[in-house]
């Protein structure tokens, strides 16, 4: 699908509020959309994105019913399913999405986190704030050479694959939608839900659809093996939390939450102070230069397709839409 047309000076509606948008947007991309297209600041008042090229979105922007949208939706931000719905690629409709570069900044969390636990630093913080020094039970481990199981070939998962790499780890995936060209494009091999819940480090990585509701049981979880580093920074609804929060209490695994079956989640203090649980407030992809960047992002492809009819890589694929995050 190429650029119905190309208007020589785009017109781009901005649908987020002055501080949403300082939020996403450096300097240098405020002045490409200055230089670049004619700019209404219509903030959350959706009846001015009328008469647009193209519509500037974030966190925060209203659901864009399909009748309102311009030819193109840029999304400053990740999934795109709360603010538009399907039936728009039927209108012909373009939908960009900076999840890509949001998925950067998730890897980056996912690589802290095994490292974290994997060395044990929490064991050794809480230690020694209690007046230990080198403790003589605690020891790390390093992850250099280990088998890492990922669910899911996501934009996420893949960046931690990246960044897994100069560790030489054995990674496997598990994802029903991945054959074995592209996974060995990727460095990696295919496996099953089982195979890939046997690593001694997991990191889960699905879309929030039924399909992954409860797909890390609690047989899989009791199948994990002892000292194991379980990260979930996807969708908390993909694993059975309880079952995961018991497992860790008793000291068989180490686990890294960033997501829960419901947000915020009531903890029990035991959980709150087991010092094998990293838990955080799904930030995830919340980063200062990662946040910055969302605009550039989905823009520069905004632009080519505009200008020449290219997808870029935050181009929404219309035959993805269902297994999307």
């Amino acid at each position: 699908m190429g650029c119905a047309y190309r208007p020589s000076v785009p017109r781009l509606a901005v649908a987020m509020t002055p501080a949403r948008f300082a939020d996403v947007c450096d300097a240098a991309t405020r002045e490409l959309l200055e230089e670049r297209f004619d700019v209404t600041w219509a903030g959350e008042q959706l009846e001015l994105v009328a008469g647009a090229d193209v519509v500037l979105t974030s966190w925060g922007t209203p659901h864009l019913d399909a009748t309102l949208c311009p030819p193109v939706v840029a999304h400053a931000a990740g999934s795109v399913k709360r603010l538009v719905d399907p039936v728009v690629f039927d209108r012909g409709v373009a939908v960009f999405s900076a999840a890509g570069r949001i998925a950067w900044s998730v890897g980056e969390y996912c690589l802290a986190a095994i490292l974290t636990l994997a060395r044990q630093l929490p064991r050794f913080d809480t230690a020694m704030r209690a007046g230990e020094w080198k403790p003589g039970y605690l020891r790390g481990h390093e992850i250099r050479g280990r088998s890492v199981g990922l669910l899911g070939a996501s934009s996420t998962a893949r960046a931690l694959i990246t960044l897994l790499k100069p560790f030489g780890c054995d990674i496997v995936v598990y994802d029903p939608f991945l054959d074995a060209n592209r996974a060995a494009a990727l460095g990696v091999r295919t496996a099953s839900l089982d195979e890939a819940l046997a690593c001694p480090i997991v990191s889960v990585h699905v879309p929030n659809v039924p399909e992954t509701v409860g797909i890390v049981s609690r047989k899989l979880i009791e199948a994990l093996p002892d000292g194991a580093v379980f990260v979930n920074s996807s969708r908390g609804p993909a694993v059975v939390q309880e079952a995961l929060l018991e497992h860790v209490l008793d000291g068989r695994i180490a686990a890294a939450l960033d997501v829960y079956d419901v947000e915020p989640p009531t903890l029990a203090p035991g959980h709150l102070a087991a010092p094998n649980l990293l838990l955080t407030p799904h930030i995830a992809g919340d980063t200062t230069e990662g946040h910055l960047a969302l605009t550039g992002y989905v823009l520069a492809d905004v632009l080519a397709y505009l200008e020449r009819g290219e997808r870029g890589p935050s181009f929404v694929d219309p035959a993805s839409w269902e297994i999307a995050a």
